[in-house]
């Protein structure tokens, strides 16, 4: 049985703050095949690397990340000693090392994610398969479709798959993320049957990452990659 990816979610949030080059870096020590981060558009528009619309729970400031500038939000901290990083630094960090899952969680994130996209494509040696581009916003999925039809699309879902499915052929996405709690055997083959990857989050448990494994999802997306390294093989 082929054994699914292993995607660190905000890098290793489990382990140490996440969506930090820290935390992502710890990922890659675990041996994840990619990360799964999230983007904000601050006020100067460059893309940075935070879970919340607010700076209040992650960091030492207040206020939407989208009405403060770059030069305001590097100068905050992250649980007191960490710094909030620009999409651009965590590439840098990861390159070739593993493949990177962007997930637009602010508004108007779209169209600088693909511009991103393309350069370091074009320029510095990345391929269409080292990024996943996912969304709950599907007017941001829309753009990205308009804008660059080649980068791949994954459809980001807590309520039901079956919508997933119908959302990702209209943007001829290339994979479905459902929430664990929605997920079972028979949907799963639905999925991958409709042509769909199948990458699952947030799965913290060691036994629904096994129960994961024995669903033949393509991708487990876990605050604990480490734990991710189970062998289904030889748990049974």
């Amino acid at each position: 049985m082929t054994q699914p990816q292993k995607i660190g979610h905000r890098g290793a949030k489990g382990h140490l703050a996440e969506n930090t080059l820290e935390s992502i870096t710890l990922a890659l020590e675990f041996g994840v095949d990619a990360i799964e981060i999230d983007v904000h558009k601050c006020k100067s528009g460059e893309l940075v690397v935070i879970h919340d619309f607010t700076l209040d729970r992650t960091t030492d400031g207040q206020g939407e990340v989208a009405s403060k500038s770059w030069e305001e939000l590097k100068m905050l901290k992250v649980n007191k000693k960490f710094k909030i990083p620009l999409l651009t630094e965590v590439l840098d960090l990861i390159q070739g090392k593993c493949w990177i899952n962007i997930e637009l969680k602010g508004l108007n994130t779209a169209a600088e994610t693909c511009r991103i996209i393309q350069h370091y494509i074009k320029k510095l040696n990345w391929n269409q398969e080292d990024f996943i581009v996912s969304s709950f916003q599907k007017n941001e999925l829309f753009e990205v479709y308009k804008t660059d039809p080649d980068i791949r699309i994954g459809v980001l879902s807590k309520a039901s798959v079956k919508e997933a499915l119908q959302l990702g052929k209209m943007l001829n996405a290339k994979a479905i993320h459902p929430s664990l709690g929605i997920i079972t055997r028979e949907n799963v083959k639905q999925a991958k049957t409709a042509g769909f990857k199948v990458n699952v989050w947030t799965v913290n448990e060691r036994e629904d990452i096994l129960r994961m494994k024995d669903f033949g999802v393509d991708g487990v997306i876990s605050d604990f990659p480490d734990l991710l390294n189970i062998d289904l093989r030889q748990e049974k």
